[in-house]
């Protein structure tokens, strides 16, 4: 039976070990989280109340504060952390593979905030001095937590460049297909893809634009707007990730063009929904204070504009963001500068 271990008791780590359990295979599933006492309610009561209530988490997922206990013999180790915090992470839970090459399977959309990093390139920092380097794939796509963990059909990419047999993975069969079939299910539908940098960019860029989508909508704009912010948030999305490499078809897909118009209209959207508070006048230090949630675009945007700096391509929908987000512009302001740019063919 294979392990799986997952890093990260937040929305999306909880609702995974509840759509894993669920996969076509039978699965060990073990979860870790960071917080003792989150840890003991969720043990107590099979819910996790604070980031994902409402959801029961099967009995046979261990729920542990314990990473040597969660990574013991795992085949697969899923990050679902934010991602300023998956270095460390991956770190600590590093010397526990040492005698193995699980599978690591990174389902963070975003950058590291410090140094403009992918999550595939942070992982390839953290195992350099790795005697037996792990497989690395992404999980990405359109992908409500509440809504997978209630069993909703939900469909994803899996990316992966890693074309070796390891563990129990047959020979002939890349990392992705091995992932794709352990994780797939009967509400959980899986598409492999090997562009790991456009699965990344566009999972980290959509969270940008689901921050710019709300913010007009709390400015009160209509769906012209959004309709507007979304395909020309597609359009730099795909100038900045084609530069470093990503498919055209990539972005267009699941992990662009599908995760893209869920986080910029989706309810659930915890970016969409700062962008909301943003456009309504609250400041950015009260929005985060007043939640337990991450909302991966902060980071993100300058990241993004670091990494675009490199290439010369303009991000003029990120710049924006960023100048609401850090430098203390006020949405309007933000789109009415983005109106008032020179007139382009598209």
């Amino acid at each position: 039976m294979t392990k799986i271990a997952i890093l990260g008791g937040g929305s999306w780590g909880t609702a995974l070990s509840i759509v894993l359990s669920r996969s076509h295979k039978p699965h060990e599933i073990s979860l870790w989280m960071r917080d003792p006492a989150l840890t003991y309610a969720v043990n107590k009561t099979r819910v996790n109340e604070l980031y994902l209530p409402g959801c029961p988490i099967p009995t046979e997922v261990a729920v542990t504060t314990e990473l040597a206990h969660a990574l013991a013999h795992a085949d697969i180790i899923v990050g679902a952390t934010p991602s300023a915090y998956a270095r460390a992470i991956y770190s600590r839970a590093l010397p526990s593979t040492e005698k193995t090459t699980p599978v690591f399977v990174s389902a963070t959309k975003g950058l590291e905030p410090s140094t403009h990093l992918r999550m595939t390139e942070v992982l390839s920092q953290v195992m350099a001095d790795k005697s037996s380097r792990s497989p690395v794939a992404i999980l990405s796509g359109p992908s409500f937590a509440l809504e997978a963990a209630r069993g909703d059909p939900t469909a994803v990419v899996v990316a992966s460049q890693s074309l070796e047999a390891v563990g129990n993975i047959h020979s002939g069969e890349t990392v992705a297909s091995y992932i794709q079939a352990e994780f797939a299910g009967p509400s959980f539908r899986l598409y492999t893809n090997d562009d790991v940098v456009g699965v990344e960019l566009a999972g980290a860029m959509k969270n940008v634009m689901a921050i710019a989508a709300g913010a007009c909508q709390g400015l009160g704009l209509g769906t012209n707007a959004i309709a507007a912010l979304i395909t020309r948030g597609l359009a730099e999305t795909a100038r900045l990730a084609m530069a470093l490499g990503a498919r055209a078809e990539t972005l267009s897909g699941l992990a662009g063009l599908g995760d893209l118009v869920l986080t910029c209209t989706g309810s659930l959207s915890r970016n969409r929904q700062l962008g909301i508070e943003l456009g309504k006048g609250r400041a950015l230090v009260e929005i985060v204070a007043s939640t337990r949630m991450v909302a991966e675009g902060v980071g993100t945007a300058g990241a993004l504009l670091a990494l675009a700096g490199e290439q010369q391509i303009e991000l003029p929908i990120t710049a924006q963001v960023n100048a609401i987000l850090h430098h203390g512009k006020s949405p309007r302001d933000a789109m009415e500068e983005i109106m008032g740019r020179p007139q382009k063919r598209e």
